[in-house]
């Protein structure tokens, strides 16, 4: 935890010294404009940026990755080369450029991350983890950084967890690639959506099914847009208890065996498929009542409204008058052809004439309801004697049924992707982490996420 203290009171203390800094630079133009009349350049009153440093976690961990280097990426990361099922072929291929620079308005001289930069493609990239996650007991957790620095129209920005396994090939990955859990951002229009979902194993069929936590009930589109760098993390626990969280705060919590759709155990009984619906089976509640008739003066003729015979036309009502006429501004236009375009009439307007008349052109008398009108008879409703109630087919147990009680351990885990398309490119991506030690991933956020915010916050604040 020093490094996490450190980097925190330096913080601090930046931020502290933000409001000094920029009332030195005031006094210091004031001097400059006493002399020569010249203005310092806007740069010169920026907060400094501080310079990057390698980030090394604190403990053991499965996988880290500051992209201190594009030479180091290129070591570890393959880029897919296969092509998405069902596209078409000129979007198939998996052919999006990724990036390993320095973000545009980087807070940090030389931190480089992932950027994914271009639009209306398939982007696939991964890298396997140092050592494979086994769900044996302890704690996962995952956590990485992404900026949207163009904001997000449409497109994703999670990561996809890909289980362990022989055939994992890092160079065919799709969307069809066998993950155990899908983490992070996703957005579409209005929809703002931050996925947690995680594959289970059927015990009897050996079928993996997606299990879809309920959506966060706290605001996200603020990360889809303020152009910030925002932290993800995610942690399950042994106990199948999970948090996610965004900049260190929770925003949603649950448990595995009760915040999930479809839920991880199926119900014990199920209805069955092959029991019908008798056919004398009535589940009809209400009836008309077959014992009225309809009165003998009910007239079904009589129309619903009728012309109010007594209505007069208001005074200064302009029958001779048009209420659109055409637009005397309006010319034909000199490429008109009347042979290919027909005669030419000018396009018409609201009569400027009518406007403070009560109406204009022919006046009809208004309709009103008819106090004759009946409609068309009816009998009453009754309740319906022979009803039944709601038919539904007899429960049977689910030859599928079981019981899985830790939904915990997962597939195990053997690398990271990101399996993406995405209308809006510059999608900044840093400082993934994986480990079993909170403590761990708390001090990595510390010394990248928070030192990365603290500029953020101060370079905002001096506009």
């Amino acid at each position: 935890m020093k490094f996490k203290h450190l980097f925190l009171l330096a913080g601090a203390f930046l931020l502290l010294a933000v409001p000094l800094f920029s009332q030195e630079s005031d006094d210091f133009e004031e001097e400059e404009d006493a002399d020569d009349g010249k203005v310092e350049d806007e740069d010169d009153i920026l907060v400094p940026k501080a310079e990057y440093e390698r980030p090394i976690p604190s403990g053991d961990t499965h996988f880290h990755e500051p992209f201190d280097t594009r030479a180091e990426y290129l070591k570890r990361w393959v880029q897919s080369q296969a092509k998405k099922d069902g596209a078409e072929d000129d979007v198939a291929k998996y052919d999006g450029v990724w990036d390993v620079s320095e973000p545009r308005e980087s807070s940090i001289r030389n931190d480089l991350g992932l950027i994914l930069k271009s639009k209306a493609k398939h982007h696939a990239v991964s890298a396997k983890l140092d050592k494979p996650f086994l769900f044996d007991g302890k704690p996962f957790i995952v956590q990485y950084e992404v900026k949207f620095e163009n904001g997000m129209d449409c497109g994703g920005a999670y990561i996809k967890l890909l289980s362990k396994s022989d055939k994992l090939n890092l160079k065919t990955l799709t969307d069809k690639t066998p993950y155990t859990i899908m983490f992070g951002p996703d957005k579409c229009g209005n929809d703002h959506k931050l996925h947690f979902i995680f594959r289970h194993k059927h015990p009897k069929t050996g079928e993996f099914e997606e299990k879809h936590a309920e959506r966060p009930t706290a605001k996200l589109d603020t990360y889809f847009s303020d152009r910030k760098t925002h932290l993800y993390t995610l942690i399950i626990n042994q106990d199948n208890s999970f948090e996610i969280k965004v900049d260190n705060a929770v925003i949603s919590s649950g448990n595995l065996l009760e915040n999930f759709s479809p839920p991880v155990n199926p119900p014990k009984e199920i209805p069955d498929p092959n029991d019908k619906k008798p056919e004398d089976w009535d589940d009809r509640e209400q009836i008309p009542d077959p014992d009225a008739t309809k009165p003998d003066d009910w007239n079904e003729s009589e129309p619903a409204t009728i012309v109010d015979e007594d209505a007069v036309m208001p005074d200064g009502w302009l029958e001779d008058e048009e209420i659109y006429i055409p637009d005397p501004s309006a010319t034909k236009p000199e490429d008109w052809d009347e042979e290919m375009d027909g005669e030419w009439e000018a396009p018409r307007i609201d009569n400027p004439v009518c406007k403070d008349a009560p109406g204009c052109g022919p006046w009809e008398k208004p309709t009103i309801p008819n106090p004759k009108y009946k409609g068309t008879w009816r009998a009453p409703m009754i309740a319906n004697p022979d009803y039944k109630g709601q038919w539904a087919p007899r429960q049977i147990p689910n030859p599928n049924y079981f019981e899985d009680n830790h939904p915990y351990k997962m597939t195990p885990i053997g690398a990271i992707g990101l399996e993406l398309w995405s209308m809006t490119d510059n999608i900044v991506f840093d400082n993934f982490i994986i480990a079993d030690n909170l403590t761990v991933v708390e001090d990595f956020a510390a010394i990248t996420w928070e030192m990365k915010n603290l500029q953020e916050r101060a370079a905002e604040s001096t506009g």
